[in-house]
């Protein structure tokens, strides 16, 4: 059976035990340079469809 080699401090286990609170937060958001709309960072804009300038699909209102 495998064991540890070392122990595990008290900080590394806390970490990673409150990592899923790290999750709850809210997403930043910012503004879309083509439409103006609230979007999340790197993703496509779900209100004009676009990103990096380039339309990548057609919304549907």
């Amino acid at each position: 059976m495998a064991n540890p080699k070392r122990k595990i401090s008290k900080s590394k286990g806390n970490k990673r035990h409150a990592a899923w609170k790290n999750s709850l937060q809210a997403s930043s958001l910012s503004t879309c340079p083509n439409c103006g709309e609230p979007k999340q960072p790197h993703r496509v804009c779900p209100a004009c469809g676009y990103y990096n300038g380039q339309q990548v699909f057609t919304p549907t209102e």
